[in-house]
């Protein structure tokens, strides 16, 4: 069955670092993977570059159209593409999935849409596609949120969850194929082109101003070292790995650093992200990882310039712990970047304190972002009456 997987426009891109992160769709990529495993023939279209919504349409015929909504920005144009291909292949089954969707999918309520995927897009996909081929009901697929009614009667029914977070190694390595003519398009910062690798999803720490913790149920999943070592060796030379919490946990990374060095599996430039305590805490393991690539960045959640502000987001470090990563990574070789939080709340000696500590230990390569209270993070329930 012939399948078509959008990644529109996003207005964030316009905004803070959106910029500077115009990356590979990887998690469409990994769902077209799936897909092919269960036979069905899959195209991506990354609406960001062209070719038209339309010629695309057209040329591949869909029966489902997968469309992702990752950041909260992005719901109105992921609603005003599945408008478009509901008016254009009224045939076509349309599920839209991706963080934001799972996050807080009310706003994509809407009679566009069939379904709302809810758990990993990579093992429900596949079973939409077997469902519309075989015409079985979408309320027989697990992990959704499936459209029942019409008109003022419109409403989104769940079917079960999946009794557990699938393995991320039971879907093959992500299908690059289908965006190799978008590939040179790809930036990251200062490097272009640019390949996105996952090596592990979800993060364990609470901070109240992230929904990843809450979508991924605080989970931590690793993909296997042979499928990560295979991936990256087949990138190119820049890459930016997508983890959220990158060197996490010990173990695993120096097992990860290890059979890279064996293999001689080496980069240009690597970005990752990563923690200030997580860091500090590993000067050896960074010691490690750093012959692996020429160039060696690390992407900090700086956040905050006290104790106490640090604490008001849940960090789960200290001052202390802040200057400790800067060190470690700066004595190992990584270059630093981050970003703060900056709070509404705060008054002139917050923003003092914030500069000082700019200061003092050099962070030339920062960012500052109003703190946003974003559907489906603690923060935005703790503040949603206002």
């Amino acid at each position: 069955m012939r399948v078509l997987l959008l990644r529109p426009k996003s207005p964030n891109e316009r905004f803070g670092l959106g910029p500077f992160f115009r990356v590979e769709p990887l998690g469409l990529e990994y769902i077209a993977s799936a897909l092919r495993s269960h036979g069905h023939e899959v195209a991506i279209a990354d609406l960001r570059f062209g070719p038209s919504l339309e010629s695309m349409l057209r040329t591949h015929r869909p029966r489902l159209v997968g469309i992702a909504s990752l950041h909260t920005l992005d719901m109105p144009s992921a609603l005003a593409t599945a408008r478009v291909v509901r008016r254009l292949a009224p045939q076509a089954v349309i599920l839209l999935g991706g963080h934001a969707a799972v996050a807080f999918p009310s706003p994509l309520f809407d009679a566009s849409v069939d379904a709302i995927a809810l758990d990993d897009g990579e093992i429900v996909t596949p079973g939409v596609a077997d469902a519309v081929e075989h015409g079985r009901p979408l309320s027989g697929v697990d992990g959704l949120l499936v459209r029942k009614g019409s008109g003022d009667e419109l409403r989104f029914e769940p079917t079960p969850r999946g009794e557990r977070l699938a393995s991320l190694d039971e879907v093959p390595l992500p299908s690059r194929d289908l965006v190799a003519a978008y590939q040179s398009r790809y930036l990251c910062v200062h490097k272009s082109p640019i390949w996105a690798v996952e090596t592990t999803r979800g993060c364990p720490y609470r901070c109240n101003f992230c929904s990843i913790w809450k979508v991924q149920e605080r989970s931590f999943r690793m993909r296997g070292t042979e499928a990560v070592v295979q991936d990256l060796a087949a990138a190119g030379p820049d890459v930016f790995v997508i983890d959220d919490l990158f060197f996490h946990p010990r173990a695993r990374s120096e097992e990860l650093a290890r059979e890279l060095s064996r293999r001689a599996v080496r980069k240009d430039w690597v970005l990752v992200q990563s923690r200030l305590d997580t860091v500090g805490r590993n000067p050896e393991l960074l010691a490690r990882w750093r012959p692996l690539a020429a160039h060696f960045d690390i992407f900090f959640g700086f956040e905050a310039p006290t104790d106490a502000a640090l604490s008001k987001l849940d960090k789960g470090f200290d001052l202390a712990g802040f200057e400790a990563g800067i060190r470690v990574a700066r004595e190992a070789g990584f270059g630093v970047t981050g970003n703060f939080v900056v709070d509404p709340d705060w008054d002139e000696r917050d923003f003092q304190a914030m500069w000082d500590l700019v200061d003092r230990l050099k962070l030339t390569r920062a960012g500052y972002t109003i703190q946003t209270p974003l559907p489906g993070t603690p923060l935005y329930d703790r503040m949603a009456s206002r």
